[in-house]
């Protein structure tokens, strides 16, 4: 059964809506699986309403050669079987353009034999993993830099600071197992091992293995490579014993999440990588353009990087979308797709070809209570 269906195509139409197939001569019809309830569900929201920020601006200037954008979100509460079924029901929509927007590894991973089955391409997913970067893989479209280039980021940062004694703990998945390659790499550069490796589990606060793992080991640098429940449940633990650890995170772990996740402060320190600018430097025309936005959708609209991470998403979607023509295809959006070559959309530069499926390379780090968050 399906959990929720939205569809949008104007400024307003981010209420519930009751099923219905948009019509293929008035609308560009897309469908998206993510989280909207239960543990993960602030990341699918946030990544959701920076995507509809931008596609609501472009139905409110005419939409593309005519059409308006339509976006069917389902709510998978990032749980792979539900994926896997609303990835189902998507797919009976015969005027369905694209899929866009997923969001985790372990669930886009799901429903990898359908889109190829398909032929339906899938653009845009919130996932650094690996395996869709994968060039066999004909149907994926990424947009952000793979969690192996955060993850090298995040070691040679530890490393410079003389933080050499490196703990792992990862989501039991798909997700948190890429990271711990991408990590076991990273640190065999630098001649180094893991001090202790350990896992939690997807949509758990339950951290007490990890947190027992972690604490005798005594690093003084950990990576994390998890949702925020889980990342801030072991946070908050070990924090309590001492703050000489450096925590670091990968994005996906959704910074405001995780901040909103800890007592007032205790985030302080902790450190994610990310694959956006800063969403508050209104002197990138990026972000700029996407605080406009989201105020234009909502005056009291909370910035950060996974709404932001969606408003770009959103972008590469409808430049696709243009270059198709006024009589879209699947094959033709894959065409428009791969000839997009150093598009510079005001601060991020979208670069694939038939040769690479990854849009963006842009990894930095930021800290909690290092910058100024907020506006």
């Amino acid at each position: 059964m399906l959990s929720l269906i939205v569809s949008v195509t104007r400024a307003t139409a981010q209420k519930i809506q009751p099923p219905q197939r948009p019509d293929a001569n008035t609308t560009l019809l897309l469908g998206q699986s993510l989280p909207l309830k239960g543990p993960s569900g602030q990341l699918g929201r946030e990544y959701r309403t920076g995507a509809l920020a931008w596609f609501d601006d472009v139905n409110r200037r005419g939409g593309i050669h005519g059409r308006k954008i339509s976006l069917i979100s389902l709510d998978d509460q990032y749980e792979p079987q539900k994926t896997i079924a609303n990835t189902q029901s998507l797919l009976t929509m015969p005027t369905l353009l694209a899929l866009f927007g997923y969001v985790g590894t372990p669930t886009t991973q799901s429903i990898l034999p359908l889109i190829e089955k398909e032929q339906i391409p899938l653009i845009a997913p919130l996932s650094g993993a690996s395996l869709l970067r994968d060039t066999n893989l004909s149907m994926v479209f990424n947009f952000r830099a793979s969690y192996h280039m955060e993850i090298e980021k995040i070691v040679d940062s530890l490393v410079r600071d003389a933080r050499q004694n490196i703990a792992v703990v990862y989501q039991n998945d798909a997700f948190g197992r890429d990271g711990l390659v991408a990590a076991e790499a990273a640190l065999k550069r630098h001649n180094l091992e893991p001090a202790v490796i350990s896992t939690v589990e997807r949509n758990s606060a339950d951290t007490t293995e990890a947190y027992r793992a972690v604490k005798a080991a005594k690093p003084n640098g950990l990576i994390i490579v998890s949702a925020y429940v889980s990342s801030a449940a072991l946070s908050k633990r070990l924090l309590k014993d001492s703050h000489s650890i450096q925590i670091m995170n990968v994005s996906f772990v959704g910074s405001r999440a995780l901040e909103d996740s800890l007592p007032s402060g205790q985030a302080n320190g902790i450190g994610v990588s990310q694959v956006v600018p800063f969403p508050w430097n209104r002197w990138i025309p990026v972000v700029a353009n996407y605080q406009k936005l989201m105020r234009v959708n909502n005056p009291n609209a909370r910035f950060g990087f996974t709404s932001l991470e969606g408003f770009i998403a959103a972008q590469l979607m409808s430049e696709a979308l243009e270059r198709s023509g006024p009589n879209p295809t699947r094959d033709r959006l894959i065409q428009a797709l791969q000839s997009i070559s150093m598009l510079d959309v005001g601060g991020v530069t979208f670069d694939l070809n038939q040769a690479d499926n990854q849009a963006s390379d842009y990894v930095e780090l930021t800290f909690f209570g290092a910058q100024q968050w907020e506006p």
